[in-house]
């Protein structure tokens, strides 16, 4: 990508529209919503979102290709976990924060 990073460290515009793009999918946007209570796994997120495993699994990887989402291994589970680097959170909100842009997520 030509713009990855701007001259401050940034992400550029390229970078960004990867982000959005990646949140323009209401299938990501309530895995997005449903990490913020924590890491889950995908079975977790499957049973609490009523969603095939397959789907969640699918959706899990454009949200961590996209770096939005990052992954921990306990034992044979793989629990993903929102983006701490990109996670910015105030007193009574959470928001991810592109550089260019702050995503408000819902509470």
């Amino acid at each position: 990508m030509a713009d990855a990073l701007q001259d401050d460290g940034t992400p550029g515009a390229d970078q960004c529209a990867v982000y959005l793009k990646a949140l323009g999918d209401p299938w990501r946007l309530k895995l997005v919503k449903a990490l913020q209570a924590g890491p889950m796994s995908v079975s977790d997120l499957a049973l609490l979102l009523e969603c095939e495993t397959a789907n969640v699994s699918h959706h899990l990887r454009v949200l961590f290709h996209a770096d939005l989402v990052s992954t921990q291994r306990d034992g044979r589970f793989i629990y993903y976990r929102l983006n701490r680097d990109l996670l910015h959170a105030g007193p009574a909100k959470k928001a991810f924060d592109f550089g260019c842009c702050k995503f408000e997520l819902a509470k």
